[in-house]
């Protein structure tokens, strides 16, 4: 009988890149084998149990052992040449597709490159882009919208929003306020096919506009509920009437804390003025194009796809029905959106964007 082999001596520091490799999604399929046979061996497994969990030959493992032995993790990035099929398609024209698409624009005037386009230009099938493309986690077709605030005040106010949201004062109510404004209501211009096992539903690509509302509401951060209605416009005599609902909706004895954006109608001299002889209102204004701070624009995108953009309204009112249905609905079994992000959390990500963004700036 053949003597198992003694474990492998694998330092700390070896270990854990050896760990990180095999459990990488990226990396080349002959190294994650590579590092799980070693981390095996490292554990005192015999080579046939090896081979056989990582799916080699037994000659393969020893081979990986006697290397490792001899120069540990100095050439692990060169894997040797084996029988099998050789790329076709050198590293060189690889990179050069890379660096294409990248740092250069299409030629035909288009704002992205698309597989078969860049296929024209470096003389390659479009599968080859495709895979290339795939293997590294590159979406020219993809676009992510982002705008970093330039507000003097945003670390301040982003503490104070997002202390609310963390730990929310006792004895008060933190609401979150904002207006859905210019609500179309849509109508087809014909009646759409239903539903079928075999096609979607269809309708027009035309609309008809029957007018528009605007909706006011309040997510209460503690329980989820919303107050809202609907409103013909978006003025601050609108505004003020709906900060006397939300005074009329919550109990006496409780602090309002409104967590609104900078639109003109919350700053209102007329509103300030209500606001002024009504003391248990605090307002918290977010940063200047930070709405992503506000959580029921999280709300809003939920009613508009679960209730507005695939609705067919008729008129004004039907839309304002269709929306308190759904305001009756949601406030029947409330569920409140968790903010788990901390300041400091957010604000090294805008670093990180700012400082991306300083770099473009100056490559112009």
């Amino acid at each position: 009988m053949n003597t198992p082999a003694a474990p492998l001596a694998l330092p700390p520091g070896q270990r854990a890149i050896l760990d990180r490799v095999a459990r990488s999604q990226t990396a080349p399929y002959r190294q994650v084998q590579r590092a799980r046979a070693l981390l095996l061996a490292a554990d005192g497994l015999p080579n046939s149990r090896i081979a056989t969990q990582v799916g080699v030959t037994v000659v393969t493992v020893r081979a990986w052992r006697t290397q490792f032995a001899a120069t540990g993790l100095h050439d692990w990035e060169q894997i040797r040449p084996g029988r099998g099929r050789k790329p076709s398609i050198p590293d060189a024209t690889i990179q050069a597709i890379v660096d294409t698409t990248l740092h250069q624009t299409p030629p035909d005037g288009a704002t992205q490159w698309s597989c078969r386009t860049l296929a024209r230009v470096m003389e390659v099938s479009p599968a080859t882009v495709q895979r290339i493309w795939a293997a590294r986690g590159l979406k020219p077709h993809r676009v992510k919208r982002f705008k970093l605030s330039r507000d003097p005040a945003f670390e301040a106010k982003l503490i104070d929003v997002v202390g609310l949201y963390l730990h929310p004062p006792d004895q008060a109510v933190v609401l979150c306020v904002d207006e859905k404004s210019q609500i179309q209501a849509l109508d087809r211009t014909q009646l759409a096919l239903p539903l079928t096992t075999k096609h979607p539903v269809t309708w027009t690509h035309d609309d008809k506009r029957n007018g528009t509302t605007t909706l006011f509401a309040a997510l209460n951060v503690l329980t989820g509920e919303v107050l809202g209605t609907c409103q013909p416009r978006h003025r601050h005599q609108e505004y003020r009437r709906f900060l006397q609902q939300i005074d009329r909706a919550v109990p006496k004895g409780l602090h309002i804390h409104l967590i609104v954006d900078n639109y003109a109608t919350h700053k209102h001299p007329a509103v300030q003025q209500w606001l002024s002889t009504h003391r248990r209102f605090h307002c918290h204004f977010t940063p200047t194009s930070s709405s992503w701070l506000n959580l029921v624009e999280r709300w809003f995108r939920d009613l508009t796809e679960k209730a507005i953009r695939r609705g067919a309204f008729p008129s004004v009112p039907a839309l304002i029905a269709t929306i308190e249905r759904y305001l009756a609905a949601h406030n029947a079994d409330p569920k409140p959106f968790e903010w788990t992000a901390t300041a400091a959390e957010i604000l090294e990500k805008v670093q990180r964007g700012r400082v991306a963004l300083a770099q473009t700036e100056n490559q112009k």
